[in-house]
């Protein structure tokens, strides 16, 4: 931007630009090739030839993504700008959050913050929101205040109300917004129920982030008519692998089996390990109604109570499932490696038939590791049969799991970060009302396949990675984490005792290691951990390969789980494609496609914390009269956020609610302190609370302080 600002009349290509900053690498290079694209995307620069590139004349309009504040008015975040763009409340016309927008920034007065009005909406995020409706006489309002980021009503005429009665949430779309007039006109397209049922509630979770939970019937339709049935001519197209020892572990309660592991000692004393995954691509044709809809979906949805599949149930649970005892169509990539340093010798990818000889849970796997661990070489009852510790399943699963442990020590002396973060569960009875909250963690036979999947995600990424000239693929990429994001964690953790050495690359990853293990066990662990993932950047699907830093891999793709991702759809494709020798996909057209599911994957994201949420809420309403001991996990200026440690709900206590003294917000220290009796409260300490008010329908949490426990 320096270099195009300083002689803003003429062009330059990546070569002038390269040689201007003394570039020479390839690595680099491709960086500033990235990095045009982006400026040019972002309307920041212009190509007016091709390949040649130049400042967009006038510098005070800027093209960027709103995020309006809960306080109303809100920032437009551009990329490459250090500051965000304030635009006041007054001056947001029309545009709501998410909308991608051009802003017209002035001239700085004596305020150092850029501050703008936006002149344009260039692309709405949604049209659709979740709201209450209000029925008057003559028109009707739906309140759209479960948002704190929508920031007005929508007003209904009578005639497009539907079927809605007074009270009902409802899904509300957008048709106008006249000039005049304060409110967007919409109509309501669905009647989600009464507000606080569990239907109600689960469903406008989903309609909020724009998320089916039905199939059309026609993709239904056109699911069930697929021919499912294993034929000799398409086996007679793979590499039949169905005599070799082959298994899956999975959580006890998974209905698709989409990753299986083989295991065959080879006459030279080394391993053949095979990943296989369900062949999806086999079924889901370009260009179908079937394919559209996966497309769209993007990813499986994965709520508290139920699972929105991308693919209908005949594909999920059904023929692409790799269930006990059948045959089935898979994509593989197999591994010979050395048995005591699990050092890869030779690696083949391509399409194979499989037969599943078992199916272990989670559980069921992690007793054969223990049993062996605890030196018992007892017999091991897995699903209803007995197996010896001489069985060659078991000597598999053991072998694995050593070979496994090698490979993950491998990756942490390599640099990966160790997020072992704990997963909240719930006990649901058969009206999906939470009986019980249990933590779920990562044990052995877990960390087993993740190993193993990791390694398939990477080796094939690899394979196409390194190919001259470059092949468009679609990679998985992890940026590096933001510098003031880790000093912000420094200073947190540094309340704790902690330490982070911020010093290089290799002393952050380091350190962040050592911080994660010291946290282990403690009061403060889980707020550690959530703070700790929050410094790093989100992880994407990209065309532009950048390595992934969590991960400590300079390539990664997503090929393991096509059930339920369609990245990994896509890299099955574009690697079958290349394996038959086909040129380089358009690079343009699945960029497009990674922006698309990144987009879906964290819509996914929200929608699953929002129904861990809600189900805290609904499981804290009925244990109202109890009193909990909590950790400190958030201190703002309007309350402290405290999360119960036997459960890790999270609600707040509004500073206006605790009475023995006036407290206000220190944001140096993370504390709140008392105006007379000095009272300090901080960021980790531990406290007493009872629930004041559990709001299913905000899905908010309301206590009330007790006590600080000395």
């Amino acid at each position: 931007m320096r270099i195009l600002k300083e002689d803003h009349h003429k062009t330059f290509n990546y070569k002038q630009i390269c040689a201007k900053l003394d570039i020479t690498d390839t690595s680099s290079r491709n960086m500033v090739i990235k990095r045009l694209g982006q400026l040019k995307a972002k309307g920041q620069i212009i190509e007016p030839e091709r390949g040649k590139y130049q400042l967009t004349p006038n510098r005070n309009y800027h093209i960027g993504i709103l995020d309006v504040s809960g306080k109303g008015g809100g920032y437009v975040m551009v990329e490459n700008m250090e500051q965000d763009i304030y635009v006041p409340p007054h001056h947001l016309n029309k545009a709501l959050h998410g909308d991608e927008v051009e802003v017209y920034v002035y001239k700085q007065r004596r305020s150092r913050k850029h501050e703008g009005e936006i002149v344009k909406i260039i692309q709405r995020k949604t049209e659709e929101f979740v709201g209450v409706i209000e029925i008057q006489k003559k028109f009707a309002f739906v309140h759209t205040s479960e948002s704190n980021k929508m920031y007005t009503d929508v007003f209904v005429p009578l005639k497009k109300i539907g079927k809605a009665t007074h009270g009902d949430k409802v899904l509300v779309k957008l048709e106008d917004w006249p000039d005049k007039a304060e409110s967007p006109f919409g109509k309501v397209t669905k009647v989600l129920g009464k507000p606080g049922e569990h239907n109600t509630e689960i469903h406008s979770i989903l309609a909020q982030y724009g998320l089916p939970y039905e199939f059309p019937k026609e993709v239904e339709d056109y699911a069930n008519k697929i021919d499912t049935s294993i034929k000799k001519e398409e086996i007679a197209k793979r590499r039949d692998m169905r005599d070799i020892l082959t298994f899956t572990i999975d959580p006890k309660d998974a209905k698709d089996f989409d990753d299986a592991l083989s295991f065959q000692k080879l006459e030279n004393g080394n391993y053949e390990i095979g990943i296989h995954i369900a062949d999806v691509s086999h079924y889901l044709v370009p260009g179908t109604l079937l394919d559209d809809e996966a497309y769209e979906r993007a990813t499986s949805v994965y709520l508290v109570d139920r699972v929105v599949p991308m693919l209908p149930e005949i594909l999920s649970n059904g023929a692409c499932s790799l269930r006990p005892h059948e045959e089935k169509y898979t994509f593989s990539a197999v591994f010979e490696m050395d048995p005591a340093s699990a050092k890869i010798h030779n690696q083949w990818f391509g399409r194979t038939v499989t037969y599943s000889d078992a199916r272990f849970a989670y559980e069921e796997a992690q007793a054969i590791i223990e049993s062996k661990s605890n030196q018992i070489p007892a017999e091991v009852s897995l699903t209803g049969k007995t197996y010896t510790v001489d069985d060659a399943l078991v000597e598999a699963t053991l072998e694995l799991d050593r070979l496994a442990k090698l490979m993950r020590k491998q990756r942490m002396k390599d640099g990966a970060i160790s997020f072992d973060k704990v997963e909240v569960k719930f006990n649901l009875d058969k009206d999906a009302n939470p009986t019980g909250v249990f933590f779920k963690t990562s044990k052995d036979a877990n960390k087993l396949i993740e190993e193993f999947m990791l390694l398939a995600n990477r080796k094939v990424s690899e394979f196409i990675g390194k190919k001259t000239p470059k092949h468009t693929f679609v990679y998985r990429i992890h940026d590096e984490p933001d510098d003031e994001k880790l000093a912000a964690l420094e200073k947190v953790v540094s309340n704790f005792g902690y330490k982070l050495n911020l010093k290089d690359k290799k002393s952050i990853t380091s350190s962040l290691n050592n911080l994660l293990v010291d946290v282990q066990g403690k009061k403060e662990q889980n707020m550690v951990d959530t703070l700790a993932v929050r410094t790093m950047s989100k992880a994407v699907y990209s065309t532009e390969n950048i390595g992934h830093y969590g991960l400590a891999f300079d390539y990664y793709s997503h090929f393991t789980s096509p059930i339920r991702r369609y990245p990994d759809v896509m890299v099955h494709r574009l690697l079958q494609h290349y394996l038959d020798g086909g040129k380089s996909a358009s690079e343009e057209e699945y960029e497009e496609k990674c922006k698309h599911s990144s987009a879906m994957e964290q819509l996914a994201t929200n929608s699953e914390r929002d129904s861990i949420k809600y189900m805290q809420v609904k499981f804290m309403q009925d244990h109202k009269d109890e009193e909990f001991l909590g950790v400190i996990s958030g201190v703002t200026e309007w309350g402290i956020y405290v999360e119960i440690i036997s459960n890790k709900c999270e609600g707040m206590v509004r500073l206006r609610d605790i009475k023995d003294d006036h407290y206000e917000f220190d944001q140096d220290t993370y504390s709140i302190i008392g105006q007379h009796t000095k009272n300090q409260i901080t960021l980790g300490d531990e406290v007493v609370v009872k629930v004041k008010e559990a709001d299913l329908v905000k899905k908010h949490l309301d206590f009330h302080l007790i006590g600080v426990k000395e």
